[in-house]
């Protein structure tokens, strides 16, 4: 039995910042950030609703659609880099407003690839029998930490949160392969100072080449071919990008997750966020053979190909 995902669930703020809103705020346009980087519009938390919020519902829903109790999770991990304060972290944080008391906990940093980190951490202690359930969420607030003065950041981010219940599932479905990699060396093209920075041109070269290559990685080390996958869920950073690791793996349009035009770049959110939409509209069905792959600062980069389903 391999570890897979049990129950799932999401968090999305109400305010909605749209391109033509931008306009108004700097130098920019709608059809530039659309040609761009496919986003249309982003979702923005308020002051009221920090990270652990957001957080706290989307790992409420999880575990609700897990049919568990938060008492019976043995573990926390929290992919974020926009915690609500350098600590305590926020898995604690969460594991002491869902009233999971039984849990460990501890927060991942490796910024847009920290959900997947968290999932291969996660599978590792449930393939060891050390836990039976880990609760795995992927949340930002990035709007506080971007220059919004700054137009080629600015456009890009948004907030949110996704979370996911892990657990060992039948045979045959669950996690079937993964990678993970980091490139200390390329963290000058992405990272924070007092806002976030980064160098648009190298980001971009860097996860067009990785994105596509993690992809293909796990495909075959799951004994896969290109034509067996159904579905990708790539991070939702740049239409161009996503655009470039689907066409890579030879893929129809209808079998990439897209959600980057409503919500933008949500950093280690991201991929949760979509899977939950993709799941419950229908393009992910049971059985599916599902690929997810991300890349953050770092630089890092996770990919993941599972057989969805419990």
């Amino acid at each position: 039995m391999n570890a897979g995902i049990l129950g799932i669930g999401r968090c999305l703020p109400e305010t909605i910042l749209t391109n033509f809103e931008l306009e108004q705020r700097m130098d920019t346009s709608d059809e530039w950030i659309r040609t761009m980087t496919g986003i249309e519009e982003r979702r923005i938390a308020g002051d009221e609703q920090d990270t652990s919020h957001m957080a706290r519902e989307a790992a409420q829903k999880a575990i609700d659609a897990a049919g568990i109790d938060p008492t019976e999770i043995g573990l926390i991990l929290v992919a974020t880099v926009t915690g609500d304060q350098p600590f305590p972290s926020m898995s604690c944080v969460i594991q002491q407003e869902i009233g999971a008391v039984n849990a460990a906990a501890m927060d991942i940093s490796a910024a847009c690839a920290g959900f997947m980190y968290g999932m291969v951490t996660a599978k590792q202690f449930i393939d060891s029998d050390v836990y039976k359930y880990v609760l795995v969420v992927g949340v930002e607030k990035l709007s506080k930490i971007t220059n919004w003065e700054d137009r080629n950041t600015a456009v890009l981010f948004g907030d949110g949160a996704g979370a996911a219940v892990m657990g060992k599932v039948s045979e045959g479905r669950g996690i079937l392969s993964f990678e993970l990699g980091a490139d200390g060396s390329g963290g000058k093209h992405l990272y924070q100072d007092d806002y976030l920075v980064m160098n648009g041109r190298e980001v971009f070269k860097f996860a067009v080449r990785q994105m596509g290559e993690s992809a293909e990685n796990v495909i075959e080390k799951a004994g896969l071919v290109k034509e067996d996958v159904d579905f990708l869920i790539p991070h939702q950073a740049n239409i161009r990008i996503m655009e470039a690791s689907r066409q890579r793996l030879e893929l129809p349009v209808v079998k990439m997750s897209k959600t980057i035009h409503k919500y933008g770049n949500t950093s280690a959110a991201s991929i949760p966020i979509s899977l939950v939409e993709d799941v419950e509209e229908g393009r992910i069905k049971e059985d599916d053979v599902v690929v997810m792959v991300g890349f953050g600062g770092g630089l890092t980069w996770g990919a993941i190909a599972m057989r969805w389903g419990k």
